[in-house]
């Protein structure tokens, strides 16, 4: 059993780094489909990436309830980190998740299944973040919506291969919807809910 003591440490400044994620984060979701990286390096427990630690970090406290994959909901040691840096309640409920965690997209549960905001407060929904294999390498998506000029072109590696094409349940939805965040080791790529992506090739 790993103790308190033996875990991965968070942020070695937590203001500073905490404040620069959150930049990333931000920086992300006004630019859809630029890589953003996350410079802060926070110790993270095995099956969770560093920029997925840094988000955890800066983004979920007591009243950011937290769902977890199976994976990552399996192992003591992310549950145990998640919970002594960040005390997020974690919930086995995905309909009243602020957060979802997805270690292994190619088990992604239906994104209907997740909070989807109402048109009140549409904020009340859940934010994916989603680690992905790469986010430089693999297939050419084109993405088109607010935020991009014109058309912007991301490069990644994916799972599950049909990620854009679940997310255009979205669309009918507005403003509620689910937004996505891509992590690939210290990269990030926002794909909020007003996003449309057209796959371009392998």
């Amino acid at each position: 059993m790993t103790t308190i003591a033996e875990l991965p440490p968070g942020f070695a400044d937590r203001v500073l780094s905490a404040q620069s994620t959150f930049r990333s984060v931000m920086d992300a979701m006004a630019r859809p489909g630029s890589v953003q990286r996350i410079v802060p390096g926070a110790g993270a427990p095995e099956t969770m990436m560093r920029g997925t630690a840094a988000i955890a970090l800066t983004l979920f406290d007591h009243d950011t309830p937290l769902w977890l994959d199976a994976r990552m909901a399996e192992s003591l040691d992310v549950v145990k980190w998640l919970k002594f840096h960040t005390g997020a309640p974690m919930v086995q409920d995905s309909s009243i998740a602020s957060f979802a965690l997805i270690s292994d997209g190619a088990v992604l549960p239906p994104l209907e299944r997740f909070a989807l905001g109402t048109s009140e407060y549409p904020d009340r929904s859940t934010t994916v973040i989603l680690q992905v294999e790469s986010l430089n390498a693999g297939r050419s998506f084109e993405l088109r919506g607010p935020g991009i000029d014109g058309a912007a072109t991301l490069q990644a590696s994916i799972k599950p291969f049909d990620l854009f094409e679940r997310l255009r349940f979205n669309a009918p939805l507005f403003p509620r919807g689910i937004d996505v965040v891509l992590v690939a080791d210290d990269s990030v790529v926002a794909i909020p809910r007003t996003i449309r992506v057209v796959s371009k090739g392998s």
